[in-house]
């Protein structure tokens, strides 16, 4: 059963990382992305990091979905989330969708990636 659960819950992270990356920022279907990467870095190269870091966030969910060093693979995904939206939070907080509440919504998210990896079992390759 935790398997189960488990596996489910690394397909919705996975799902999460992938709508972000490909919908939001690589076809910037929502230009609220980039410009909340233009507040940080400037305009002059927003919308090309917004792009690139859409890509890296597809890689990440390929990445999820191998099942390749999982820990370590929720680790970055932590760190990088929490990093994320600290700068966010601080920077562009006027541009973020929920506000203030995103800092709720990305605890809820790093707290079931720390569930999926680390308490609901041994980790399982997903994509045979």
């Amino acid at each position: 059963m935790h398997q189960t659960i488990r596996r489910l819950l690394t397909y919705c992270i996975a799902a999460i990382w992938l709508a972000n990356g490909l919908f939001c920022k690589v076809l910037n279907m929502v230009p609220r992305h980039q410009l909340i990467v233009a507040r940080i870095v400037g305009n002059e190269h927003a919308a090309v990091l917004t792009r690139l870091i859409g890509l890296s966030e597809i890689l990440m969910a390929i990445w999820i979905l191998t099942g390749i060093k999982p820990r370590l693979n929720a680790w970055l995904q932590i760190s990088i989330i929490a990093t994320m939206n600290t700068i966010e939070f601080l920077l562009a907080r006027d541009l973020l969708l929920f506000g203030a509440v995103n800092a709720i919504l990305a605890t809820v998210l790093i707290a079931t990636i720390y569930i999926t990896n680390f308490i609901l079992g041994p980790p399982v390759k997903t994509v045979r």
